[in-house]
């Protein structure tokens, strides 16, 4: 059994939804060692989450932000953590549903991400900065 673990330092984005799933395999080139493994990928924020989705149709990311939009609204007047800007609470909360990792398959030396699949960084913040993520990798 290899394991090989990374922290990638993503540069700060604007609020939406961002495919990174370049950068994950290019911290962690050593997936290529493997036949059959697993790669973990962990955010280390609270109010930014990890989702898998499409990496096609860029509408489909646009249209994710909506709906987080619509169901978890800023400026709520119940929230009482708000000290931080009206998105904050809102971000936690979108965090919190989305997850703060993703787990993907590693089959002969690749991600066994499926043909229109891609890992999304969920950018809930209005101003988030840089974000950090953990990449573990381990298999045979």
């Amino acid at each position: 059994m290899k394991i090989f673990q990374q922290v990638l330092s993503l540069r700060e984005r604007r609020r939406g939804f961002h495919i990174i799933t370049e950068e994950i395999e290019n911290i962690i080139p050593e997936i290529a060692q493997l036949k059959l493994g697993l790669c973990q990928v962990f955010i280390q924020h609270t109010s930014a989450s990890l989702t898998i989705n499409e990496n096609a149709d860029p509408t489909v990311r646009i249209d994710f932000e909506t709906f987080f939009n619509k169901n978890v609204p800023e400026n709520d007047p119940d929230y009482e953590h708000d000290y931080e800007g009206s998105d904050d609470m809102p971000a936690h909360l979108k965090s919190s549903l989305l997850g703060s990792s993703v787990s993907i398959p590693i089959r002969n030396g690749r991600l066994a991400l499926g043909t229109w699949q891609g890992i999304y960084l969920c950018e809930h913040r209005n101003y988030g900065g840089q974000r950090k993520l953990v990449v573990t990798v381990w298999g045979e």
